[in-house]
């Protein structure tokens, strides 16, 4: 018998009242594209960048958004960090600098416009 593999993960998100400029945040200062929108005006928005799909709901509880967080991990952090700070840089979680962690990874921290805090990893240790 075939055993299940996991796949990918793709979270839903709340993204606050303004989709637009939601959308615009993960497009201009995350470098994802949109790939899908519903609603007139958009409720729902699908982003993504390489094999990250994040799907993007409206949804103004920003307690809600304050207490999501999610993890993605990234081959070239380093690259990335300076990617992040070149496009402005405001987005980087205030505790959430690049710095290597004592569980074997390299991290930062971003919070988009709603709140929700995307935390970047690539592993440094072996069997991380």
């Amino acid at each position: 018998m075939k055993q299940p593999i996991l796949g990918k993960i793709s979270p839903i998100i709340p993204a606050g009242s303004d989709m637009e400029k939601a959308i615009a945040f993960y497009e201009q200062q995350l470098g994802f594209t949109t790939i899908y929108q519903e609603g007139e005006p958009v409720t729902m928005a699908i982003v993504k960048r390489d094999s990250v799909e994040i799907f993007l709901q409206k949804n103004d509880d920003k307690y809600l958004a304050e207490w999501t967080t999610f993890r993605i991990q990234v081959d070239g952090i380093e690259q990335l960090y300076q990617e992040l700070q070149t496009n402005g840089g405001q987005m980087i979680h205030p505790n959430g600098f690049l710095e290597i962690k004592p569980w074997g990874t390299k991290e930062f921290a971003i919070l988009d416009m709603a709140g929700v805090c995307i935390t970047f990893y690539e592993s440094v240790a072996n069997g991380i």
